[in-house]
């Protein structure tokens, strides 16, 4: 009995070592790091969810019954304005550039993607200070023809909203559209013609259903955009959730009656993922060879041909021309009052949260990919795709999510300090920048994330085979070996969430310490009080450094 109990104990022993070092080799560092930003961005997840849990407040009472159908309505409505607009102009414009051939072709396929270079918010601001009732617009044509009786249109109006948010975003659609009818080839339009059909039958019966999983995810990206907006809203006095949860934050007081609200538009917007994800189930990538040469193209002649041009001029004037020109019109006037060392500040402090969140989000997505590259597995690929999926909450759902566990978090920490140390601090976390960064990490990650993942693809597994028989592996492989290969991809993913951070106003206005005002920040609160023109400067300084970027980018696209 004595020996067979020594043989027993071995034996546990050998099998709790063979597990503890399984358990060692399978859990290594960079799981626990892909674990841990996932559990970042499902902190703001939970805590939003379980605010329903809470009983009831009288602030949400109210909400529910006098501000929640309105909300509801004026939702429904901008998305569903906003997404047949941006679908037709979107289709129609990535048709006629990307299969099509008239006159100004070349210059309007990458010209009518600068409007993404102007923050949505801008354009509203710009557009409600031209067509006001007060505005040069109606105010010239009064003067004009004071006898006509023609009344403008009302540009604080649900219309009105939907046009400016349809010129800001309807460039989404136009990049998937223009891609996949570029890519479809030109076997399936001569079949087409073959069977007699035209070349409208073509577009509706043929290119046109081909396209439709393209189309549809750049659908849902305007669909997340316009959930998501605050500025634009906000500028047009247009109440939606995103408006209604910072009424409830900063007009009432009330973070629990935010967080309620927070988490109906979580449930909506889970639901928007969950129908792009089925659009895309059957989608397959299949290419039968692209346009290649430009014979292939469909020449549009005489009043087709100018249709065309006017068209894609009338939308790249509205959405990118115009506004451009309005705000150096306004900044001409007011630089000399508005101009000064402040604004060195505004300028220094923007680009120092835009440069160092480009830093830190694209150091942690080079982890997250050559941790997923490393292991294979569902447990990781889960926790990854957990990670980027912060860019589907709005940022005042965010914003929310991520100040009430920090306030939890502080006081714990400050009646620890005051407990052990005889510290009479008051606050620990909040009023600094890590809740600001922490919302950024999580929100834009993604943004970063794709490119870099992307880029991370190209390399062929061959290069880490052979770094591994000379030694070189781990974090070392990682240095060595993979970040000068990634490069192009890193370089993508700076410029993208440097441009996303630098737009982002709902985050920086809810989050920022005191002190901590951007650009984005003082253009809402120069457009909360009317004073359009002096919000020409700062928006004219955003749009300068967002449109580098994406000119960049649309060059690099084209080569």
């Amino acid at each position: 009995m004595p020996e067979s109990e020594a043989l027993h104990r071995r034996n546990l022993a050998d099998f709790c070592c063979s597990a503890l070092r399984n358990m060692t080799q399978s859990v290594d560092g960079w799981r626990v790091a892909v674990a841990a930003v996932a559990g970042l961005v499902a902190v703001p997840l939970f805590v939003i969810i379980s605010s329903l849990l809470k009983p009831t407040q009288g602030i949400f009472d109210h909400l529910v019954e006098n501000v929640l159908p309105g909300i509801l309505t004026n939702t429904a409505w901008l998305v569903l304005g906003v997404s047949l607009g941006t679908l037709l102009l979107g289709v129609s414009l990535g048709w006629l550039t990307g299969v099509c051939d008239f006159f100004g072709r070349k210059t309007f396929s990458w010209a009518l993607l600068l409007p993404l270079a102007m923050p949505t918010y801008v354009l509203a601001f710009i557009y409600l200070g031209l067509f006001d009732f007060s505005g040069p617009a109606q105010t010239a044509f009064r003067a004009h023809f004071p006898q006509s009786g023609f009344s403008f249109p009302d540009i604080r109006s649900t219309a009105g909203v939907i046009v400016v948010m349809i010129l800001a975003l309807y460039p989404y659609v136009y990049m998937f559209a223009r891609s996949a009818f570029m890519t479809q080839g030109k076997s399936s339009m001569e079949a087409a013609r073959t069977l007699g059909l035209t070349p409208t039958e073509t577009f509706f019966k043929v290119c046109l259903p081909l396209a439709r999983p393209w189309i549809a995810g750049g659908l849902m990206l305007v669909v997340m955009e316009t959930l998501a907006d605050f500025g634009a809203v906000s500028i047009f006095n247009f109440d939606t959730f995103t408006t209604a949860i910072y009424k409830a934050w900063f007009g009432f007081f009330s973070i629990t009656a935010a967080a309620q609200l927070s988490s109906v538009l979580v449930f909506i917007v889970s639901l928007v993922i969950i129908l792009e994800q089925l659009s895309r189930r059957r989608m397959r990538y299949t290419q039968g060879g692209g346009l290649g040469l430009e014979t292939s193209r469909i020449k549009l002649v005489g009043g087709f041909n100018w249709a065309a041009f006017l068209f894609s001029l009338s939308v790249l004037l509205a959405g990118f021309v115009l506004p451009c020109i309005q705000l150096l019109s306004w900044t001409v006037e007011v630089f000399h009052l508005e101009f000064g060392s402040r604004y060195f500040w505004l300028v220094g402090k923007t680009l120092f949260l835009a440069s160092i969140t480009a830093l830190v989000i694209c150091s942690v997505a080079i982890v997250l990919a050559y941790a997923k590259r490393r292991h294979k597995d569902h447990y990781t690929s889960g926790l990854t795709r957990m990670a980027t999926l912060g860019y589907a909450l709005p940022g005042t759902i965010l914003a929310v999510g991520i100040f009430i566990p920090v306030a939890k978090l502080d006081r714990v920490i400050v009646h620890w300090l005051n407990s052990f140390f005889g510290c009479e601090a008051s606050t620990f976390l909040q009023g600094t920048l890590i809740i600001l960064f922490t919302a950024y990490l999580v929100r834009f990650m993604i943004t970063g994330f794709n490119p870099i993942d992307s880029a991370t693809q190209r390399i062929t597994p061959s290069i880490d085979e052979a770094s591994r028989l000379m030694g070189v592996r781990g974090f070392s492989l990682l240095r060595r070996i993979h970040i000068p290969m990634l490069r192009n991809g890193l370089l993508t993913a700076l410029i993208l969430v440097f441009i996303e951070v630098m737009k982002e106003m709902p985050i920086t206005l809810m989050t920022r310490p005191f002190g901590w005002d951007t650009l984005a920040v003082k253009i809402f609160e120069l457009t909360s009080e009317g004073e359009w023109e002096r919000s020409a400067l700062p928006a004219l300084a955003l749009l300068l450094a967002g449109l580098v970027p994406v000119i960049l980018l649309m060059r690099k696209s084209e080569k």
